[in-house]
Formats: C-alpha cells, sequence, structure tokens
C-alpha cells in the first residue's frame, strides 16, 4: 500500500505559476504509475495528466497541454505538477493517485487508480 499527500496549493493570480508536490510513503515508489486530477465545484472529477513508472510516458488532458509539465523523483518519492500560464478555469482541488502497473504504462481513467491523496486547493484568481 502507498500513502499519497499533496502540497503546493494556494492562490495565484491568472497568468502566474503554481508547483503541487505529491509525496508518497510506504511501498516502493517507482512500483506506480501515477496522475493528476481536478475536480472543481459543481464539476466532475477531471483527468489532468498522468506519468509511468519510469517516468518516461506521460499524457496531458488537452485543457492544460502546453502548459503544464507532470514529472516524478524516484530519490525524493515525489511526483510534481509544474502548472504555468494559469487560467481561472484551472480552479479545482487537485489530488494525485497512484496504481500499481506495467513499466511502460500510464492511466487517464479515474477508475484505474487504486489510491488516492486528500487532495490541495488550487485558486485562480482573475
Amino acid at each position: 500500500q502507498v500513502q499519497l499527500v499533496e502540497s503546493g496549493g494556494g492562490l495565484v493570480q491568472a497568468g502566474g505559476s503554481l508547483r503541487l508536490s505529491c509525496a508518497a510513503s510506504g511501498r516502493t515508489f517507482n512500483s506506480y504509475a501515477m496522475g493528476w486530477f481536478r475536480q472543481a465545484p459543481g464539476k466532475e472529477r477531471e483527468f489532468v495528466a498522468a506519468i509511468s513508472r519510469s517516468g518516461i510516458y506521460t499524457y496531458y488532458a488537452d485543457s492544460v497541454k502546453g502548459r503544464f509539465t507532470i514529472s516524478r523523483d524516484i530519490a525524493k518519492n515525489t511526483m510534481y505538477l509544474q502548472m504555468n500560464s494559469l487560467k481561472p478555469e484551472d480552479t479545482a482541488v487537485y489530488c494525485c493517485a497512484a496504481v500499481e502497473g506495467p513499466r511502460s504504462s500510464y492511466y487517464i481513467d479515474y477508475g484505474s487508480y487504486a489510491y488516492w491523496g486528500q487532495g490541495t486547493q488550487v485558486t485562480v484568481s482573475s
């Protein structure tokens, strides 16, 4: 089992940047493919980005492609989401998730993930 804790959320003006972190503890960090999801008030949970166990393969939602970058640091047992050129529509609670899987796989479906963090709030003001 793995425990996930997000940090790095906050309030930022449109056009600004934030970097979210997802610290993992428990079993071996590189056993897990990981992803970021977000949920805004009154809206369904939305896929943001995913990364394979190796960190080589990544995938992004069209809404964040070119602005967000997902990465992982195996030595620190931490995954990151660098968010640039933020927009008010990026406002949401951001959660990280993990699942054991093949080394080169990543997952974009919410139901594929077994472990979740508690979330961190990101608010982008116009």
